[in-house]
């Protein structure tokens, strides 16, 4: 009977890379719902920021103290797969700390260093906790993070203090039964580890029997957790811990503060003035700028995938910090929104059915686009190079182009603009009267 855990393991196991896979090929098609766009340019420029945005976290060393707790964390995740892929090798196996026997005393370095790993993300998850729930910071406890994402945030800070008790309570048992000669667990003895050693005393009244029940409970539960979590991560904000790294490549690489302009735009005003260069056979423009989420692009889907709601875009945004409607992260949250909904809608239907919403004004207001500055604060402060104006700006010409939809200052700036080549109500031919007295 011994096979049957082997075989209880191997199907949850199978179960969570099913489950997983499946949401991530729904995330990816939901992505490249946009439209298309070509990001080739400058690799070594795009592989250095995966390297000191993504990997060294370079923007979150503004502040030191939150970075090397976030740091702790986003190590301790990073580096404790490998025990994990001891864990499931154990469980398809049938083995005990398979890696002992061949890695010998550099196994118990990194069983130590994973046990140091794991007290720094309880001790920083517990400090996490405390900002968000009792501190409460300005950009914690913001309306935009109202049900859902705030809940969000505490389950996993919750969720990474539980596994890693777990996984210092298993190793705490696993030395102690080493320690009495019990059975397989002293084949490869390691000793004591640097942080569970700790744990000891207050299980060393317990029997062998009660141990070994205490070590296999706290691996199945600690295997298990880290199972769900993984299916977790698609649903959450925290689905950035596997996107920053491809969001980084894809960071846009033009100088802060230039936008990009829609080549459909310039060539509509060329060919007004200079009818002679519209080729013969062009068709007309669909639609300028973006009213839904498939009117942006993959790139802009992604950021919206990559967002960590953490809020220092919209904690340096003018408009938000003035009381104005405006906040980057909703921006960013609401698209995120609007194309799991079309992915819902096409998955319900098997292709997309009119639902009679669209990302502009179901999701965000025309108020909200208008006070935004373009300053581009959001994106320099963006841990991960999201770049919620660019989503702003689209929003912006889909109103203006498509809908001539306004403020009175600016439909008086274009008419102006229109009739007299600037933006002031002066005729061409007097624009050099002030230099008459001259």
């Amino acid at each position: 009977m011994h096979y049957i855990p082997r075989l209880i393991f191997l199907f949850i196991f199978i179960a969570a890379v099913y489950f997983f896979s499946k949401k991530a090929k729904e995330i990816r098609r939901n992505i490249l719902l946009g439209r298309d766009e070509v990001i080739n340019d400058n690799p070594s420029q795009r592989w250095r920021n995966v390297l000191l945005l993504a990997f060294g976290q370079k923007k979150m060393f503004r502040n030191p103290l939150v970075a090397v707790l976030h740091f702790f964390v986003y190590a301790g995740f990073i580096i404790i797969n490998i025990e994990v892929l001891e864990i499931i090798l154990d469980g398809i196996l049938g083995t005990h700390r398979l890696f002992s026997g061949f890695l010998g005393s550099f196994y118990i370095f990194l069983i130590n260093a994973f046990e140091v790993l794991a007290l720094s993300v309880l001790i920083a998850c517990a400090i996490f906790l405390i900002r968000r729930n009792i501190l409460k910071l300005n950009r914690f406890i913001s309306k935009d993070l109202n049900g859902w994402p705030r809940s969000d945030a505490n389950y996993i800070l919750i969720t990474e203090i539980v596994l890693m008790f777990l996984f210092l309570t298993m190793n705490a048992s696993d030395t102690l039964l080493q320690s009495r000669g019990v059975g397989h667990y002293s084949v490869h003895p390691t000793g004591n580890f640097i942080i569970s050693q700790w744990l000891q005393p207050l299980l060393n009244k317990a029997s062998n029997e009660t141990l070994e029940i205490i070590e296999r409970g706290c691996w199945w539960l600690h295997i298990i957790g880290i199972f769900i979590f993984l299916n977790y991560l698609p649903w959450s904000k925290h689905l950035h811990i596997l996107l920053a790294f491809p969001n980084a490549y894809y960071a846009r690489l033009l100088p802060m503060g230039e936008m990009k302009n829609m080549k459909e735009i310039q060539n509509e005003v060329l060919f007004a003035m200079q009818p002679e260069l519209a080729p013969a056979n062009a068709e007309p423009v669909k639609k300028f700028g973006a009213k839904d989420a498939t009117d942006l692009s993959w790139k802009n889907l992604l950021d919206a995938y990559s967002c960590t709601e953490c809020g220092r875009c919209s904690a340096a945004c003018p408009a938000n910090l003035t009381g104005k409607l405006l906040s980057p992260r909703k921006i960013m949250m609401d698209t995120r929104d609007r194309i799991e909904e079309i992915g819902r809608n096409i998955n319900t239907n098997r292709g997309f059915k009119e639902d009679g919403k669209t990302l502009l004004h179901d999701y965000i207001s025309t108020e909200e686009l208008r006070a935004c500055t373009t300053c581009n604060a959001c994106v320099q402060e963006c841990p991960v190079s999201i770049s919620p104006l660019d989503i702003i700006l689209q929003l912006r010409r889909y109103l203006v182009m498509e809908e001539s939809n306004a403020p009175q200052e600016w439909n008086v700036m274009f008419s102006n603009t229109e009739n007299n080549f600037a933006p002031w109500k002066f005729s061409p031919d007097e624009r050099d009267n002030w230099a008459k007295e001259l």
